[in-house]
């Protein structure tokens, strides 16, 4: 199955975040990993991405996804390290654009959590504007 990457423009934010609702991560937010069993497979959570300094804000799914501790302190720089080689290459360029051109988008990516092997996931993101300048990113992530 090839990687879905793709790019939108804002006026469709609410259909591609639909999309990307497998569990409600309010819901996952407040169930610890082991009571979300077999429904891990398909765990989401929700994060921000401040431009101004690149600090992230992450619900429990997201460390979930990452292998880290809920709450835990993660660098941006951290955060990417996780994401193999080629899958950080193809985030960075998508990132870039829709920071530049304000247009959200979708990409799966492999990552290798903290806990060890290798997860596929997928990243629903969008642009926050002020002034037409993208200050800050938000969005999902899910396994696949």
């Amino acid at each position: 199955m090839p990687p879905v990457l793709e790019s939108w423009p804002l006026s469709e934010q609410s259909r591609h975040f639909d999309l990307g609702l497998v569990l409600n991560s309010a819901v996952t937010d407040i169930i610890g990993p082991p009571e979300v069993g077999a429904l891990g497979i398909h765990h989401s959570g929700c994060w921000e991405c401040n431009l101004a300094d690149n600090s992230l804000t992450w619900s429990g799914g997201i460390y979930d996804i990452f292998g880290l501790p809920r709450g835990s302190p993660v660098s941006r720089d951290e955060a990417v390290s996780f994401y193999s080689e080629e899958s950080r290459a193809s985030m960075e360029r998508l990132r870039s654009y829709a920071i530049r051109e304000g247009r959200g988008f979708t990409i799966d990516v492999q990552i290798r959590p903290a806990v060890g092997g290798t997860r596929r996931v997928r990243i629903i993101g969008a642009p926050i504007c002020q002034d037409g300048k993208t200050v800050r990113l938000h969005g999902l992530k899910l396994i696949i």
